[in-house]
């Protein structure tokens, strides 16, 4: 049988060629060789160089070999994070014309680690904390889309860190189902494995000693439950929202902030009804926000103000005709926070005379209309509007606050949450 290399991308099987195919992968040489840590994994994996990619190849029989192949590029097709998966090589034979096992062949994840490496050094509970709430926040995906996973693990998953994000990739389809629709029971089948498993694990690095010493490894396995039930359960509840009740999209971003995560991505359909809102979460780490923010658009804020404006400004792109997230014909992200800083930050923050503002900076200005706005509007049931928002502040707010503070302390008096002083709490 002649070797036969099928792959997704015309040029992949040339670059492909030159790996050593009659060697059983315990075989290869370490020049051919990426030294790359490895996860777990019941076949062989080995990292090597094609051409300028790094790929990770398996060994397994064929038709579990093609079956995860055309899985994998499935749910890219779908967006889940997973690797990406390149080529499946059969007709291996060795130099004696001995049958060889087939190759499943996908792309390094950059920047991606498995579990066991992250764990070298003894990890802080908080940032254990983040990793599970990324493969949370995977499962949930993959549930959405209709794929059981029948092995969610640790050691099935990589996680990847960038610019403060956390996100878990699915790295093992093997055993995984694409169906049109998942039954509750198929999901909680899904988390009752993951829950075993990750407690299983979490055990083994307990036994090693790379667990810190307050980690319980059964209460982080039962952890993943309760998070996936309550990011399942806000991200799946359907409402539309009816014309001027826009500030109850907000009160769901702030439910998901509350359960610890943020949106990635907010999609809003407009029908005769209302429009519905879908999210896409993800998980972050501190600073996250303010890095942001200043990349979009030059602002410097805090934390909790940063994440407020990058909220806002992620609710005004998705009512943008030119926003369409993964479209590269679409306006990049940098053109429309440009554009939003230009026709509504700015606007906004120059309706707020110059001698009611004190000391504080833009930034700090918007952030507390923004608050302004969503108690008013949580008042009075509908979107009153950035620009009724402002001139209650104007008129209501920021006067009072002025009267009964000298100038030194009227900043931080807004900023700790001014509209307590007409008895308005934000």
């Amino acid at each position: 049988m002649a070797l036969q290399i099928s792959a997704t991308n015309p040029e992949h099987p040339a670059l492909l060629l030159d790996l050593p195919w009659h060697l059983p992968l315990e075989e290869w040489p370490e020049d051919q060789l990426v030294p790359l840590p490895r996860g777990i994994s019941r076949h062989v994996v080995r990292y090597a160089r094609a051409g300028s990619e790094v790929v990770a190849v398996k060994e397994l029989a064929e038709r579990p070999a093609v079956r995860e192949f055309e899985l994998l590029r499935d749910l890219d097709r779908l967006g889940i994070p997973t690797v990406d998966a390149l080529a499946v090589v059969t007709g291996r034979t060795d130099a004696d014309g001995d049958y060889l096992e087939p190759v499943l062949i996908t792309r390094h994840l950059r920047g991606s680690m498995p579990y066991r490496s992250l764990f070298e050094t003894t990890m802080r509970p908080a940032t254990m904390h983040r990793l599970m709430d990324a493969l949370a926040v995977l499962l949930v995906r993959l549930h959405l889309a209709g794929f059981a996973w029948g092995d969610c693990s640790l050691s099935n998953t990589l996680f990847r860190r960038d610019a403060g994000a956390y996100a878990a990739y699915l790295v093992d389809a093997e055993t995984g189902e694409l169906h049109p629709r998942l039954s509750d029971g198929q999901r909680d089948y899904d988390l009752d494995l993951a829950r075993v498993n990750i407690s299983g694990e979490l055990l083994d690095l307990e036994a090693s000693g790379a667990l810190h010493p307050s980690v319980d490894p059964i209460e982080f396995g039962t952890e993943i439950c309760a998070r996936y039930h309550s990011l399942w359960g806000e991200l799946t509840r359907t409402s539309v929202y009816p014309a001027g009740k826009h500030h109850y999209i907000e009160r769901r971003i702030r439910r998901l902030n509350e359960l610890g995560f943020d949106v990635a991505e907010m999609q809003i359909t407009h029908s005769n009804n209302g429009d519905s809102v879908t999210f896409v979460p993800k998980v972050v780490d501190a600073g996250h926000h303010p890095r942001q923010l200043l990349r979009l658009t030059g602002l410097d804020a805090e934390e909790n103000q940063a994440r407020r404006l990058l909220t806002d400004l992620e609710s005004w792109m998705a009512t943008q005709d030119d926003y369409a997230p993964g479209d590269p014909l679409a306006a990049r992200p940098e053109v429309l926070a440009h554009r939003w800083v230009r026709d509504v930050f700015r606007p906004t923050v120059r309706a707020i005379p110059l001698e009611l503002r004190g000391s504080m900076d833009p930034a700090e200005l918007y952030h507390e209309l923004l608050e302004h706005r969503w108690y008013l509007s949580e008042r009075a049931q509908h979107d009153i509007g950035l620009d009724t928002a402002v001139k209650e502040y104007v008129e209501n707010v920021l006067p009072k606050v002025r009267a009964s503070l000298p100038d030194s302390a009227v900043a931080e008096a807004v900023q700790d949450g001014g509209t307590t002083a007409t008895g308005q709490g934000a």
